[in-house]
């Protein structure tokens, strides 16, 4: 039985299949990428000498695969240098090397004929143990490998991506009647601890799970445009962050998605569907196809039901009037529904907010909500065996916030129910059993268990990795220890304890610290670690930049003094607790959000992290330690500084904090120095905080003991005037403005150690002194309070 997967191989260079290679490498998986031969040569080719018979030319499509992941946004790679773990070949020449790998993942075009041709190719060279899965988007699986050996076939099923596979958290595993359960599990733990996805397992049905309510939903959202006769951009006002739902709503994702791709999507479930509502539901709109044919594909032609003009004030995005076919300035759907929705608290209240509306708004969520809550009902048992399968699926592969059957919970099951039927529409028989049972939703908590109610009547409880720690779940337990706006102290078990932001954008300000003061002290007396984390949708956005500005503008400066001073010290103290701090951050980590990170023991940060000191962009420097813990990073580092210059990494760093360098993931994040060689990478967003736990427990273990305060060499008036004049040159050369080179002097002083000769050793509260100083002066800087004042109402940086 296969224990590991240390090799792979995609057998396909699209999109997806060099996509999926690129994240196979990603998490450090060598990976073989083929793809067919040519049968012409380029002019290139030509001009060089080369034959169709040379090597270069007959791996040339897998080869302009794998180049490609360079230059796609987003990025599909960590790093630049993951590309060094994909090889790349035919599938003519290189189908024998199959042999050698633990995992093959056929990728290629949507056509049966041609896979089951493959996969006859495949089995020749196939030998026992190896896993063979496809990433088809629907295609029949028990009929690509019916001609197979039963062996192959045991260890055949599908495994479908989402594109991009990098972001997008959703895979389902999609076992066939012969697949092997033991090796279907393995699949699932594997894909959930080293890729970090969620998984779900989904039956072989067209478009499996998420495609098919994702298409059906927007099938009818198409039919409810037309007749509440609205345009797609009034459509997108109502269908997404309103909803719940991604910030590109409907027809800007359909835009993105491309209109040829969902057609072709769309038209699976049509050909293969059993029943004629569905062959009717699912056949392709009039306006799709006339689209189409005028070569309209969405953001890949450069329009869709979107069109970016150029124009002389700069660019403009028209939207597609579908009645004329013609393209006009934007309007968004103004409703009383969109208005008291917008000021709900709760994403259930701001949903009903819309549903039971009787405007144009509350009709047109209402409609689609509607269908699509029953066809997921009425679909359950024939796509997955569960309402949470179903539920996953939408939140990982389609960026809801909330699935099918919790928005039914959220919206209530008995009142919707109640309208639905004085429209005339049938309710599933199993759905009315559950109310008829006494049952007001689908999901119920009790002592802390999550349970579901099942088609065949019965609860079962929602089952989650052991790896899944839930922070709002716990405090839902009373594992809460102490709590104020601004954070939380969670008590995670096995002695450890969660520090928990949840202040606006989790920004840090008085009450986060005042937090942080009271964790520090409660750790040390009644527990044995310390994590610092949340599962917000970013880890922390940096210091509360409206608080500081409005002192600056009342000229506040002993008020700044202080919260500044404050800071410092709380993150000083963090570094000197007698148990270990393990910080655990993910998304944005930026500003304050490193200066939280960097003092601690270790960090254990998610893979999609990005981290940077960006205080730079707001005419400012890092002002609660960050810049005095990036130049101790770089002295311990080095070790002792005998023999060797300090210059070349102060360098760097000075850069990175110059230029407000923000990682673009957690792996380019040790690059910059934000993360060290023993501080860990969580592929899954959602096992991050039981990993950080998981690391705190083992230093506690180990018998943690606190490090001391030493002091750290500076490269004193030298290393400034190194760097001094590096900006200098940038601000001769015109890359930069009066301003940044001020800036950017101040930080050269901080991180050189100021006016003293190279090598001095200085301690920690010199260079927070200097820091401090720095910070301050900034502040009270015209220019800088501008940066801040755009930063704020613009959400970026302000040049001047």
């Amino acid at each position: 039985m296969l224990k590991q997967i240390r090799r792979a191989a995609v057998l396909g260079s699209g999109v997806m299949g060099a996509t999926i290679a690129g994240h196979l490498a990603n998490v450090g998986i060598p990976t073989l990428l083929l793809d067919i031969v040519p049968r012409e040569l380029t002019e290139q080719e030509k001009k060089a000498g080369l034959t169709l018979q040379d090597q270069t030319v007959r791996n040339r499509i897998a080869s302009i695969g794998a180049k490609r992941l360079l230059k796609e946004k987003p990025a599909p790679l960590y790093t630049p240098e993951v590309l060094n773990l994909i090889e790349v070949g035919n599938l003519e020449d290189d189908l024998s090397k199959l042999s050698e790998v633990d995992w093959v993942i056929e990728v290629v075009v949507e056509n049966l004929a041609i896979k089951q041709a493959l996969f006859a190719n495949i089995e020749k060279h196939w030998k026992p143990g190896i896993l063979v899965t496809s990433n088809t988007s629907g295609i029949s699986l028990h009929e690509m490998v019916k001609d197979r050996s039963e062996e192959f076939r045991q260890h055949f099923f599908g495994t479908h991506f989402f594109n991009p596979p990098r972001y997008l958290h959703l895979l389902e595993v999609i076992p066939t009647k012969w697949s092997n359960p033991e090796l279907v599990s393995f699949m699932k733990a594997f894909a959930e601890k080293r890729l970090g996805k969620g998984v779900v397992l989904a039956k072989d049905t067209p478009n499996f799970i998420a495609n098919r309510i994702g298409t059906y939903g927007l099938q009818v959202t198409l039919q409810a445009m037309e007749e509440l006769g609205l345009g797609p951009d009034e459509v997108d006002t109502v269908t997404g962050r309103a909803m719940g739902r991604p910030k590109s709503a409907t027809f800007r994702t359909l835009d993105l998605v491309g209109l040829d791709t969902y057609i072709h999507v769309t038209k699976n479930v049509a050909d293969q569907a059993q029943d004629e509502e569905d062959r009717e539901t699912f056949a392709v709109p009039k306006l799709l196809s006339e689209m189409v044919s005028k070569g309209w594909l969405g953001a890949k032609s450069g329009q869709g039901f979107y069109l970016k003009q150029k124009g002389s004030k700069g660019s403009t995005i028209l939207a597609l009037d579908p009645e004329t076919m013609e393209y006009r300035e934007q309007r968004k759907l103004k409703a009383p529904s969109l208005d008291l929705s917008k000021r709900a608290k709760t994403l259930p209240d701001q949903l009903k907010a819309l549903v039971y509306a009787e405007d144009k708004a509350g009709k047109l969520a209402w409609t689609i909500t509607k269908k699509v809550l029953l066809y997921s009902a009425k679909k359950l048992e024939e796509i997955a065996d569960s309402i949470q399968s179903v539920d996953e699926a939408m939140k990982w592969g389609f960026n809801w916030e909330l699935g099918p059957f919790e928005t039914w919970d959220a919206i209530g099951v008995t009142n919707s129910v109640a309208k639905m039927k004085s429209e005339g529409e049938t309710i599933p028989a199993w759905v009315e059993e559950m109310l008829a049972g006494g049952n007001e939703t689908f999901y119920q908590l009790g002592d802390g268990i999550v349970k579901q109610f099942g088609i065949t009547g019965k609860w079962s409880n929602v089952e989650e990795p052991k790896e899944k720690i839930s922070l709002s779940r716990l405090k839902e337990q009373g594992k809460l220890i102490k709590g104020n706006k601004g954070a939380s102290l969670i008590d995670l078990g096995d002695g450890i304890a969660a520090l928990e932001f949840h202040s606006l954008k989790q920004a840090i300000g008085a009450d986060v610290i005042q937090m942080m003061q009271y964790a520090m002290k409660e750790v040390e007396t009644n527990y044995r670690g310390l994590v610092i984390g949340n599962q917000a949708p970013n880890f922390c956005v940096g210091a509360n930049l409206m608080l500081m500005l409005m002192e600056a503008q009342d000229h506040n400066w002993p008020e700044l003094d202080f919260m500044v001073r404050q800071f410092q010290q709380t993150m000083g103290a963090l570094r000197t607790v007698n148990v270990p701090v393990v910080a655990a951050p993910f998304q944005l980590a930026l500003g304050g959000g490193v200066e939280v990170c960097l003092p601690a023991d270790r960090i254990q940060a998610s893979s999609e992290t990005y981290m940077g000191l960006v205080e730079v962009g707001v005419g400012l420097i890092p002002g609660g330690g960050g810049t005095k813990e990036m130049l101790r990073r770089i002295t311990e580092k080095k070790g002792s500084t005998d023999g060797f210059s300090l210059q070349p990494l102060v360098n760097q760093a000075f850069q990175t904090i110059a230029q407000a360098t923000v990682s673009t993931s957690g792996v380019q994040a040790r690059e910059l120095g934000f993360l060290r060689a023993e501080d860990g990478i969580t592929a899954n967003p959602n096992f991050l905080i039981y990993d950080a736990k998981k690391v705190a427990i083992q230093m506690a273990e180990l018998g943690y003991q606190s490090p001391g305060a030493r002091k750290i060499p500076v490269m004193g008036e030298t290393g400034f005037n190194v760097l001094r004049f590096a900006a200098y040159d940038f601000l001769q050369s015109g890359y930069i403005s009066e301003h940044d080179y001020k800036i950017a002097t101040k930080l050269a002083y901080v991180l050189s150690g100021g006016d003293l000769p190279e090598g001095t050793l200085v301690d920690e509260q010199y260079l927070l002194d200097l820091e401090r100083e720095a910070f301050l002066s900034l502040i009270g800087e015209p220019k800088t309070q501008q940066r801040m004042q755009y930063m704020l109402a613009k959400g970026k940086p302000l040049r001047n």
